[in-house]
């Protein structure tokens, strides 16, 4: 296992499938990167994440757009499940497509996990937000439980004056559908400033009163020092990425867009390596192990210990 310069280890590799999706919801970043219709095939996604596996990746997500887009989604899953020493294969999604027959599908091909992007449980809510219908997502939730694609967890990107009084009727399905609750500060990604202003609601008060009422919290050392908190049988996370030099420190993460580049920081278009144009060239292993090395090391936190400020571009 190799590290960046700032001595944090690449363990976790997100690929992103595809850019499509079955729904527009208006706060998405899209794993921060621009439309493109090129997709990888899934024998190229195994080589590129056959090379992050050499580096110490230990992880792989699946992301989008929307995964379940992809009708060899089933495949890739399979392909990725045969390379040594990754130690778990998860993937976010809307699951809206997840039906119970395809989530046992994806769980006997190696997939061991789903996180669930669920604004919020009440109808009317969950349709101002994304502009459909939320009875195909509940039974997502319900699919990728009974299929075993636990533990589930529901990512609630909290969105100031539309969802952001939903929080404690989300705890409760999320107990109640034996989930683990994300409760997801919004990031300022594609979007410009008065949307974000508009939208954003700090976590800082809703962490409080979560704290106090928690019966026990630990700490996942793995992810960014992220606490979890247990609320009588409930484990909510809180994820704080903006502005917070603790986040970015403690980063394990790198991503690969659905068009081959690999990609050093969520938060940053600079960088970006095009990893899949010298793979489809035929170019040898080693300049591939070269590409994902030189990505590993413009790796920096976006965010500095500093007051929270942002590195300046370039700055090592």
């Amino acid at each position: 296992m190799i590290t960046d310069r700032y001595c944090r280890p690449v363990e976790n590799l997100r690929i992103s499938l595809t850019q499509r999706c079955d729904l527009d919801c208006f706060y998405c970043h899209r794993e921060g990167h621009d439309q493109s219709y090129l997709e990888m095939e899934p024998e190229e996604i195994l080589e590129i994440a056959r090379v992050g596996s050499d580096f110490g990746v230990r992880k792989i997500k699946l992301t989008g757009g929307e995964p379940l887009m992809r009708k060899d989604l089933q495949r890739i899953v399979s392909l990725l499940d045969t390379l040594p020493g990754i130690d778990e294969i998860s993937m976010v999604t809307n699951a809206r497509q997840l039906s119970l027959e395809r989530a046992l599908e994806l769980r006997e091909a190696g997939l061991d996990r789903v996180n669930i992007n669920l604004p919020s449980t009440d109808p009317l809510v969950y349709r101002r937000i994304v502009g459909r219908d939320v009875q195909p997502a509940l039974a997502g939730v319900e699919a990728a439980s009974k299929a075993g694609l636990t533990p589930v967890k529901l990512n609630m990107v909290l969105l100031r004056g539309l969802n952001s009084d939903q929080v404690h009727s989300m705890m409760s399905f999320a107990k109640t559908a034996g989930a683990i609750l994300q409760l997801i500060e919004l990031e300022p990604l594609k979007r410009g400033e008065e949307f974000y202003t508009r939208y954003h609601h700090p976590l800082e008060e809703l962490e409080q009163e979560i704290s106090s009422r928690a019966s026990k919290v630990r700490i996942r050392h793995s992810m960014q020092n992220r606490k979890v908190y247990t609320l009588g049988g409930l484990d909510v996370e809180i994820v704080k990425p903006v502005q917070n030099s603790e986040f970015c420190l403690h980063c394990t993460k790198i991503r690969l867009t659905s068009d081959g580049k690999l990609k050093p920081c969520l938060m940053s278009q600079e960088n970006l390596l095009d990893i899949l144009t010298p793979l489809r060239r035929g170019e040898d292993p080693k300049a591939l192990s070269e590409i994902f090395r030189k990505a590993i090391e413009l790796r920096r936190p976006y965010y500095s210990c500093a007051g929270g400020a942002s590195l300046p571009p370039g700055e090592a």
